[in-house]
């Protein structure tokens, strides 16, 4: 059966980095395996930029904006190229790159509906040589979904089993769950669940410098603050149904602070449990409240590899099995990447990439735009 090779190209809410991932599909569309992958990380000075950019702390300049986009685009191109040589390719070998971008704007709803991401897909196109599938949001949200999340119809594709039903988790920045009741995909859904490491990785960087809590130890060593936890649940958005998506524009320390003045004064360890317990708690709950009948939960993004948080919710929602993505044939850092490589194949073959169950969008649709090289 003939197989072709797409390249995907992701950078999430934490903001740390690009991932790229070259994978195989059959003639049919499915999943053969990851060919190669990659990983450039951003500087430390891009990094804050796009991070306060994201906040709109402060504005800045449309010239400004233009280097920034330029800056990520030149990166996610180099993230592209150090996949193709690690696995021995061409770009020739490639039919697409698809690029999710970097998000520094999501507001589906209110008066300006819109979902930004950095990062010139023709720049990318034409520094790798390869065509570029791009702005895979905005088209969904024309037609009054979310434009996210997007991954779910990815996720049904590899990981939905006709007896087993499932969720997947991807823990990123931000927090979003696909339910995957059997193999009809009629009945997946899926939607933002809260924070994921956005409140940690801000937590331990302003009190120890560095961009993460490894494997979650800080936060096990330290107790839960419960009036914090009731404070911070107690944001409407818990309470909302889906179809939903957030950001870290929504939940951030501003947001945290505010939700409980005295957020600074209690001890940092007792904070970094508390947000650890939050990112449990608001996916448990999610999971009971909509996909009672789970039976397994596969997880993936940075959040796999945080020890104590895998823990809290092996503990919240036993006895269902809660499982890495690795077990199940596909790598947990690399399942977003590999899932917009699979977009792109879509989009180049005119299907449609959406759900409209999972973002409340009126139709499918082909989504995103071709950048030719």
């Amino acid at each position: 059966m003939t197989t072709a090779l797409y390249l995907g190209l992701m950078s999430g809410t934490s903001k740390d980095g690009v991932d790229a991932a070259v994978v195989e599909f059959d003639g049919g569309g499915r999943l053969r395996g990851i060919r190669a992958t990659h990983t450039v990380r951003y500087t430390a000075v891009l990094r804050a930029r796009l991070l306060k950019l994201a906040r709109e702390l402060p504005p800045i300049t449309l010239g400004e904006y233009a280097e920034l986009d330029q800056a990520v685009a030149g990166l996610f191109a180099k993230a592209a190229r150090g996949a193709l040589e690690r696995g021995g390719l061409k770009p020739r070998h490639i039919a697409a790159v698809g690029s999710h971008g970097q998000t520094v704007f999501h507001q589906p709803e209110g008066r300006v509906r819109s979902s930004i991401q950095l990062g010139d897909p023709n720049r990318i196109a034409a520094l790798t040589g390869i065509a570029t599938v791009a702005d895979f949001r905005r088209r969904d949200i024309a037609l009054g979904g979310h434009g996210a999340p997007l991954v779910p119809a990815f996720h049904h594709a590899v990981f939905a089993r006709a007896r087993e039903p499932r969720c997947v988790v991807n823990v990123g920045g931000i927090a979003n769950i696909t339910v995957l009741p059997g193999a009809d995909t009629r009945r997946v859904f899926g939607f933002d669940t809260g924070p994921g490491n956005a409140l940690m990785d801000e937590w331990v960087r302003t009190h120890h410098g560095r961009n993460y809590d490894a494997n979650g130890r800080w936060a096990a060593s330290g107790h839960l603050e419960p009036e914090l936890l009731k404070a911070l649940l107690g944001d409407a958005y818990f309470r909302r149904r889906p179809p939903k998506s957030t950001g870290r524009s929504h939940f951030n320390l501003d947001w945290a602070r505010r939700r409980w003045p005295g957020l600074d004064w209690a001890p940092p360890v007792a904070v970094q449990n508390t947000f650890c317990e939050l990112t449990a708690r608001s996916v448990a709950d999610a999971i009971r409240r909509f996909a009672p009948a789970t039976r397994r939960v596969l997880i993936c993004g940075g959040g796999v590899y945080n020890g104590f948080l895998m823990q809290r919710l092996a503990d919240l929602l036993g006895p269902v099995p809660v499982e890495s993505t690795d077990a199940h044939g596909l790598g947990a850092r690399w399942v977003e990447a590999a899932a917009f490589a699979w977009l792109a194949m879509r989009t180049m073959h005119g299907l449609p990439g959406n759900m409209p169950a999972v973002t409340g969008a009126s139709r499918e649709a082909v989504l995103g735009g071709i950048y030719r090289a």
